[in-house]
């Protein structure tokens, strides 16, 4: 009996996404699709096409796109990222859409116009420890290119990354010389993010043992996540998006990255008898730092008012948090670089210590934050104090 052959090939492989893409869609998902239609269009196809590259297939917010050529992979994936920085200068940060990119070369498998493999898995893991608006490639690639082209790479040292085996080493492609000098901040541009707080409430972890717990976890996120959203001041991930992550324990800095948010709500159920433990606890994406935490112990005598109960609870000690943590924010940052709410904020740090020349300062905030949006509910309520 024969065997069907297996069509084996070395192949450089990039794979890209749209860093923040459900934040985008959330805030208008007819302009991000006639956006991203356009830009792919009229840039990213004629590049790919331009340095030989094959699409082997899209996504939503993603490509995979094979090159026989590392050297061609690696300048396209350069010049659709120069022009999407020249494309992306005059438009809201909270508007931009910024691609993240990963490249490696390896042996793939094709099989119906798809291709699969190792070669292939590490590309997306290399993408998805990109910024957005840059790129990270393999060791081989680096090692394949560095006396080919004038560009920089910056040593990220060995990762681990999901379902691969062996650490990865991974570099970070910068301009070189063939471009304008990067600073840090051009280097590794950070995800737009939306002006009011922003967070993403991922699924707890069932650490019971029992998959029976599971709709009881999720129901509890599902019931943070509603009441959360009934509050006007925050930006709310929906469930449907942050489902996807659920499983294994995830990256926080990674989750708030692809995802566009400044808060992380995380968490888990433990069930023992009739008797259940939650805890939560709310963490600052940009820092790590845990800016809340709290566990809370139940009788499961009627588990739908358990779930009420505790998401409620959850809720009303998050939302101060949250704000408190802006209200820092706020004042750490230069008067110039003041948005309407952290005008709003930090008027409301102001209010809080009740001084003459507090409450006129607070005032004068408020009007500020009002004239740039006359909208602001939350100021307009404020400034009649």
């Amino acid at each position: 009996m024969s065997e069907e052959r297996v069509e084996r090939r070395l192949a450089a492989i990039l794979a890209a996404d749209v860093a923040g893409y459900s934040r985008l869609m959330g805030v208008d998902e007819e302009g991000t699709l006639a956006a991203l239609k356009a830009i792919r269009r009229d840039l990213v196809d004629l590049k790919i096409k331009e340095h030989r590259g094959r699409i082997v297939k899209t996504t939503g917010d993603g490509a995979l796109v094979e090159f026989a050529s590392v050297v061609d992979a690696v300048r396209c994936a350069v010049e659709v990222q120069r022009e999407m920085a020249e494309r992306n200068a005059d438009i809201p940060a909270d508007r931009r859409i910024d691609f993240r990119i990963g490249i490696n070369v390896g042996d793939i498998i094709s099989d119906d116009n798809d291709i699969y493999g190792d070669g292939v898995n590490v590309a997306a893991r290399l993408e998805a420890l990109a910024e957005p608006g840059g790129i990270c490639v393999s060791r081989v690639v680096r090692d394949q290119v560095r006396d080919k082209l004038d560009f920089t790479f910056d040593d990220k040292g060995e990762q681990q990354v999901k379902n691969i085996a062996r650490p990865v080493r991974v570099y970070r492609v910068g301009p070189g010389a063939s471009g304008p000098p990067a600073t840090e901040t051009q280097a590794v541009p950070m995800a737009a993010l939306p002006e009011k707080p922003s967070i993403a409430v991922l699924p707890f972890q069932n650490l019971s043992g029992d998959t029976e717990q599971e709709y009881f976890a999720d129901g509890i996120v599902e019931d943070i996540i509603t009441a959360l959203s009934r509050n006007r001041a925050f930006f709310v991930i929906s469930r449907n998006t942050t489902f996807t992550y659920k499983g294994p324990a995830v990256d926080v800095a990674r989750v708030a990255r692809e995802l566009g948010v400044r808060y992380v709500l995380e968490g888990s159920v433990r069930r023992a008898g009739n008797r259940v433990r939650i805890t939560a606890q709310l963490i600052d994406a940009a820092s790590g730092h845990h800016l809340w935490a709290d566990r809370y112990d139940r009788e499961l005598a009627d588990v739908f008012a358990v779930q009420d109960e505790i998401a409620q609870t959850i809720t009303g000690e998050l939302a101060p948090g949250i704000i408190a943590a802006e209200m820092q924010q706020a004042r750490r940052k230069h008067p110039s670089q003041l948005d309407t709410w952290d005008r709003t904020m930090r008027a409301h740090w102001h209010i809080r210590r009740f001084t003459r020349e507090d409450m006129a300062e607070a005032r004068r905030l408020l009007e500020e934050a009002i004239e740039l949006d006359p909208a602001n509910a939350m100021a307009l309520g404020d400034v009649s104090f």
